[in-house]
């Protein structure tokens, strides 16, 4: 953190979450009273292309554009993006990666290969790496949609305001609109910020 800015990157494959996960970032960082900018983007596919957003929020934030070297955060969904975007983060950065390996069209259709080891790849770059299965949290607690609030929960203590602001934002969310899903998503949370902690 810089200037009194958190810059989160967010990575991923369409599909998998990433722009809810962004959102609910950028709505928690609302709440405690900070500037907030985001932008994201879709790739080739809606689902199955590459997904990425940018969250800043700070006490102003002028440019929702993250630069190289400048994340503080990187969550990726899938551990390819995650070692992709990889130059993005500071070297005192924290990288948050769900070891799930998807072919992204760019590896389907021959343009890239698909790293052999990513998560390795990014350990040996030194940087601070969490890497679990969030997809196997999510369906031991019954859903498969789960895996960005457990995404969410495993980064919550690395923000700069309590993690039960994110959670709470989560939560209310759904008890708003999808009642049935608040509680499980709150125990996904949970699940994520134990796992980070492993």
């Amino acid at each position: 953190m810089t200037d009194g800015i958190t810059n989160i990157l967010v990575v991923g494959i369409g599909g998998q979450g990433v722009m809810t996960a962004a959102e609910m970032l950028a709505r928690a960082a609302l709440a405690q009273g900070f500037d907030v900018k985001k932008t994201e983007v879709a790739g080739m596919a809606q689902r199955g292309g590459v997904v990425s957003s940018h969250v800043r929020f700070g006490h102003k934030v002028y440019s929702p554009q993250i630069e190289p070297g400048e994340a503080d955060l990187l969550i990726g969904f899938e551990a390819a993006e995650a070692l992709r975007w990889f130059p993005y983060l500071r070297p005192t950065g924290v990288a948050m990666v769900n070891t799930l390996r998807i072919a992204p069209p760019v590896v389907s259709t021959g343009l890239y290969p698909y790293p052999a080891d990513p998560i390795g790849e990014l350990a040996a770059t030194g940087i601070e790496v969490h890497a679990f299965d969030a997809g196997a949290i999510a369906e031991a607690l019954g859903n498969s949609k789960l895996v960005n609030t457990i995404m969410l929960g495993a980064i919550s203590d690395h923000l700069p305001f309590p993690a039960e602001v994110l959670k709470t934002c989560i939560v209310e969310g759904f008890r708003a609109y999808k009642p049935k899903l608040a509680e499980v998503n709150a125990e996904a949370f949970e699940a994520g910020r134990g796992k980070a902690k492993n």
